[in-house]
């Protein structure tokens, strides 16, 4: 349900407490994604204008400020950075989708105080000779 909807999951699973946090996520790495975007299409058109010699162009508050190598290097900085928040905010996604399958696959594990793990202290019988051995004895109850 969270591949079609996010969060859609979590409701199903009776977790409404992760349907903010999982949407402030998507908020924040949209956010990335529209500031990056917007920056690296002003310096990609001032870079553009700067190559081509315009001084008094839409971009020209960047021209003006900027050789054209740097802004050449703000160009592949913002892209990069554009670039990095997609791949984010797809991982995510899945981890999204991941969390409300593992929620769904363990809602009905039961997890009572009859199922227990002991490790204790043991001595056990040697198979060569008399003489007892020390050991760790692992005991399960279900």
């Amino acid at each position: 349900m969270s591949m079609c909807l996010p969060g859609l999951g979590q409701v199903y699973n009776k977790k409404y407490w992760k349907i903010p946090v999982i949407y402030a996520g998507f908020g924040i790495m949209t956010y990335f994604i529209y500031f990056n975007a917007d920056e690296y299409l002003n310096y990609k058109c001032a870079y553009i204008e700067s190559s081509q010699g315009t001084m008094n162009g839409s971009y020209s508050y960047l021209v003006q400020k900027y050789s054209a190598a740097d802004l050449l290097s703000a160009r592949e900085y913002y892209r990069r950075n554009l670039e990095i928040s997609i791949l984010i905010t797809a991982v995510w996604y899945a981890l999204n989708i991941l969390d409300a399958t593992v929620d769904a696959h363990l809602y009905t594990f039961n997890i009572s105080d009859n199922l227990t793990m002991k490790v204790e202290p043991a001595i056990l019988p040697s198979g060569f000779g008399y003489k007892p051995a020390g050991g760790v004895k692992l005991c399960l109850h279900f």
